[in-house]
């Protein structure tokens, strides 16, 4: 089966590879795999091999921890930060990445933290926010760390002098160089290929920004304003192009980027026009992703639609991606996130639902749901046909293959 070894899984886009997954719902529901106690935090679950890697924290710490996908045993914790609280929820928020037998991790605040992973060892911390002089975000520091090439690169807050993005070396910890001064949002920063050049795309609180991956400069720019700074949904690419989408009711563009111009010698990036495929904009909008990034499979987006000000009501939506019509909705779905795998959408829900259903643009088709664990927002990982979904006190370990 498929790691899960970053956040939205191996291609950061919430799909993953993996077949022979359930085609109907057990009588009974599905048992406990494993089940295991852990603590607070909001971070997902990353999966490499038999290694489950997540953060949590204690009354006095905040831990990377590596458990055994077999049993759920701990195979090792590590402090990297003392304790992180916040008001929307205390404890580390984002998605470790495992590259190369190395864990990437940060924490609520803001430190990014590199890990050996068969034994936990702390191999280097950088802490960008102190050295800056700049607060974390309001809500804290929820961009999961991308690796891309020799670099980790993380969203940061700039403060009034500082980075709205950072790369630093994989080995050593070393910075790189930072880009942009704007205000940071929620979301993680995402890889985008454009023309042989790495654009990374940092979606923060007042604009997607286009960040040339190598030099390190801004290049392109789209301004998308969201009340709280509340870009929290990841850029989504479809066919070459962009998708972000944000709640507050402020709802979704897909953007095309056209380069303008050739690149002078010596530079990788020419200027970009950002042109809309379309918009769909304020209370009438098909997509208002509060939180959760939304899913594109064979043409269509499937996401959650919330109603108004981070209201409690949430629709599940499916939206044709070319044009961005509505295909079909169900009202009041509530809040949830999920990601794709073998024909189907594999949902939890802020309620602790499993729920399994197609992914299909002719309509809303469940195969069934269970309440599995405690108040959550994190992402379900899948790997070897084991879903892992957690909350702020323990780990469960469902079995959604075939049985042979």
């Amino acid at each position: 089966g498929d790691d899960w070894p970053q956040f939205l899984g191996p291609q950061r886009n919430g799909i993953s590879g993996e077949k022979g997954l359930i085609d109907q719902w057990p009588v009974g529901g599905f048992p406990d795999h494993w089940r295991v106690q852990l603590g607070e935090g909001m971070a997902g679950i990353a999966v490499s091999g038999k290694n489950l890697v997540t953060l949590y924290q204690d009354q006095a710490s905040q831990f990377v921890v590596c458990l055994d996908t077999r049993d759920g045993s701990t195979k090792w914790q590590t402090p990297v930060a003392p304790r992180y609280q916040n008001s929307m929820g205390h404890g580390p928020r984002a998605t470790p990445s495992i590259v190369d037998g190395k864990v990437y991790a940060l924490t609520g605040e803001g430190i990014l933290a590199a890990l050996d992973l068969k034994t936990g060892q702390l191999i280097w911390s950088q802490n960008p926010q102190a050295e800056m002089r700049a607060k974390p975000a309001e809500y804290g520091m929820s961009g999961s760390p991308l690796v891309v090439g020799d670099q980790v690169i993380i969203n940061t807050n700039p403060g009034n002098s500082g980075h709205s993005v950072c790369a630093y070396s994989r080995d050593r910890g070393k910075f790189q160089w930072g880009a942009g001064t704007q205000t940071a949002g929620y979301s993680s920063p995402m890889l985008f290929r454009k023309n042989r050049v790495e654009h990374i795309l940092l979606f923060g609180g007042k604009a997607l920004v286009g960040v040339d991956a190598k030099a390190g400069k801004t290049v392109w720019k789209y301004p998308f304003e969201t009340e709280y700074n509340c870009n929290t949904a990841s850029p989504v690419t479809i066919d070459g192009n962009i998708l972000i989408s944000a709640g507050e009711n402020h709802g979704s563009a897909l953007l095309e980027l056209k380069p303008q111009g050739k690149p002078t010698p010596g530079e990788t990036a020419s200027a970009y026009q950002v042109n809309e495929k379309w918009t769909s904009l304020g209370r009438e909008s098909v997509l208002r992703a509060e939180w959760q990034t939304p899913i594109v499979h064979d043409g269509f987006i499937y996401g959650f639609d919330n109603v108004g000000s981070a209201s409690p009501i949430t629709n599940l939506t499916c939206v044709e991606a070319a044009t961005g019509k509505r295909q079909w909705q169900v009202r009041r779905y509530g809040k949830g996130n999920m990601i794709f795998a073998d024909g189907k959408l594999i949902i939890s829900t802020m309620k602790g639902h499993l729920i399994v259903a197609r992914a299909t643009p002719d309509g809303y088709q469940e195969l069934g749901k269970q309440v599995v664990i405690g108040q959550t927002r994190q992402i379900p990982a899948l790997s070897d046909g084991k879903i892992y979904l957690r909350d702020n006190r323990e780990i469960v370990c469902l079995d959604l293959a075939q049985k042979k």
